[in-house]
């Protein structure tokens, strides 16, 4: 399945290059076809297409205070120049002097700078004078008019009606290096998290829980400010700036929810916290025994940096896929081909397939090196190169099992149709029974989403053991899990959570470097869907570098209900597991039945099971 899918996603990468133009988006393009920056193929029945413009990078509006939009046309033709005209221009002579002195030319190619004022119809071939100063922007790289009255018609006219898929892709490549800067920063975070996760102590999980509660208020705190700021200016004016604005009422509104709940959840589970750091120094127990466990999220993480730079590409080119086709005066408008809005959805399903499968892949190496070494009978010895011998079994047998991805997919997409719906309908005064019907389906999705994920995890380390295929593994699972559930559920929960804590810290982090970065280009940019596939991005590295202790937890209990099952500690059947290890579960287990017999106390002298005890 997962080569059936390959198949197209790189069916749809080649097309992506073959139809796309993905030089149409980043330098800007004239009215006759021509790529701004580039040299150009010529198009039939095109007269000035087919020119060389490697020195006019600059995209200039020959109508820029009064464009119109008309049959999904802009009025104003539009010409590639070698700069844009920083001083107002008021008759055509001074047009023609700044021809003579900059080399820009501001009316059509075909027409000469000496003709400028000397054939009557120069007028309608040259800019509407007069000619607003202006200046180039990232953006498409166009000559953005200076003057307010000019600048307000230009931007509501060109950036609101650009279409939404060509605004948001610019608003990724204009924002590209703040984009990158901010992986790294994830990447950096993430490693820092995994290094204390590695050393961990009751003080440094304090010092970690301070940092979750802070970096949770702040970021809330910052998303409501942005949001109040957006709401009291009154120069909003853009589609840009409204969509920024709502969606940055969903950031803070989706983020106080977050908070309040994992506050209350940290609250609760305080008493917690030395019972977690001894499971987590059990943990890093068993990596020191393969130490080289920790280095094995980098090439997780080079393996998903490749994959979203060419995933980002195939998109861009995607996004400019179109026929030329030549309209009234010689000029060129490029058709979207059709198809391409349902290979874009295809496009996006690859994403996080793929995703989840490079990052099951992960969860299926470290389950066979945790499994190599548990079962090893000699702890003074252990095995040589365990993770190699792991990743080599994954990639020979093992390729089918992880499709385990695949179901995690399956459930996203519904949820996000749901979501889709729910917006809709959000907008209608009389569909509230649907709207609550969708919510509840969106929270049941979210509910398997979350519970098909530990059963694939659990269905790796079972495979790692037995050998046996995805079904049959987490079939097996289940039957453990339920068996032995007694023994590790409530510390296994609180462990994962920690984990989940630490991935939670650096999203905050990363969001918030995002929205001081992105709020100084709110006008002309779509900030927010960038910022969401940052944190999008954020979460999935730090998710791969932190589920390495995730995953070996999950191991290790997997691995000691086996223990169980099979061996019963006499010297004929000894246990696999080591002495601290089997100390620590007894440790697990005389609190909770402590605990138990504390509740049946309680509900004795309260009289509502003094039957039980008669009988």
């Amino acid at each position: 399945m997962q080569c059936l899918g390959a198949e197209h996603l790189v069916f749809i990468m080649g097309y992506s290059v073959a139809a796309g133009a993905t030089g149409r988006l980043l330098f800007g393009y004239d009215s006759f076809g021509n790529v701004c920056g580039k040299k150009n193929s010529p198009v039939e029945g095109a007269p000035l297409s087919g020119q060389d413009m490697t020195q006019k990078k600059h995209v200039f509006f020959m109508n820029s205070c009064n464009l119109e939009v008309k049959d999904v046309r802009l009025s104003s033709t539009v010409l590639c120049v070698s700069s844009c005209p920083e001083e107002q221009l008021d008759t055509l002579e001074e047009v023609q002097l700044f021809a003579n002195t900059s080399g820009s030319f501001l009316c059509v190619y075909n027409l000469n700078s000496f003709n400028y004022t000397q054939i009557p119809n120069a007028d309608l071939l040259c800019p509407r004078l007069p000619v607003p100063p202006s200046k180039s922007f990232p953006l498409f790289n166009r000559c953005i008019p200076q003057t307010p009255e000019c600048y307000s018609l230009f931007a509501s006219v060109l950036i609101n009606d650009v279409d939404s898929l060509h605004r948001i892709l610019s608003g990724i490549m204009s924002g590209r290096d703040t984009v990158l800067g901010l992986c790294i920063l994830a990447f950096a975070l993430s490693l820092a998290m995994m290094f204390t996760f590695r050393f961990i102590t009751t003080l440094l999980v304090h010092i970690f829980i301070a940092l979750i509660v802070l970096g949770l208020l702040f970021v809330c705190s910052v998303l409501w400010w942005l949001y109040y700021d957006y709401t009291n200016d009154l120069s909003i004016e853009l589609d840009t700036e409204r969509e920024n604005m709502k969606c940055l009422l969903g950031f803070a509104i989706v983020s106080t929810v977050v908070t309040a709940v994992l506050l209350i959840l940290i609250y609760v589970l305080r008493k917690r916290i030395k019972l977690t750091v001894e499971l987590l120094q059990v943990t890093n127990k068993a990596i020191s025994s393969s130490p080289f466990l920790l280095f094995q999220p980098l090439w997780t993480f080079a393996i998903l940096i490749f994959f979203w730079v060419l995933w980002v590409a195939v998109l861009l080119s995607l996004g400019t896929a179109g026929a030329a086709q030549v309209v009234e005066g010689g000029q060129v408008e490029y058709k979207p081909l059709s198809g391409i809005r349902y290979m874009w959805w295809y496009h996006l399903i690859g994403l996080i397939w793929t995703s989840e499968f490079i990052l099951a892949c992960q969860q299926m190496a470290v389950a066979g090196t945790v499994v190599t070494c548990y079962f090893n009978r000699n702890k003074s010895d252990p095995p040589d190169r365990p993770i190699l011998s792991s990743l080599s079994i994954l990639f020979c047998y093992h390729q089918g099992t992880v499709q385990g991805s695949f179901l995690i997919t399956v459930v996203r997409i519904p949820r996000a149709v749901l979501m889709y719906v729910y917006n809709t309908l959000k907008e209608k005064q009389d569909g509230a029974l649907s709207r609550c019907m969708s919510q509840c389906c969106c929270c049941c999705f979210w509910c398997l989403d979350k519970c098909l994920r530990h059963l694939n995890q659990n269905a790796y380390t079972t495979t790692a053991i037995n050998g046996t295929d995805f079904c049959t593994s987490a079939k097996d699972a289940l039957k453990l899990l339920s068996k032995n559930s007694s023994h590790f559920t409530s510390v296994n929960c609180f462990g994962d959570f920690i984990i989940f804590l630490g991935k939670v810290l650096v999203v905050c982090f990363t969001v918030f470097g995002g929205l001081m970065a992105f709020n100084y280009h709110r006008v002309l940019q779509v900030w927010a869907v960038p910022l969401l596939l940052v944190a999008f991005f954020a979460y999935l590295v730090a998710h791969s570098f932190l589920s390495v202790f995730e995953t070996v937890l999950d191991a290790l209990f997997l691995c000691f209900a086996v223990d169980l099952e099979t061996n019963d500690g006499s010297s004929e059947k000894p246990y696999f597991m080591d002495q601290e290890f089997l100390n620590f579960v007894k440790r697990i287990n005389k609190l909770n039945t402590r605990a138990q017999r504390n509740k049946n106390s309680l509900t004795s002298e309260e009289g509502t099971e003094l039957a039980i005890v008669r009988q």
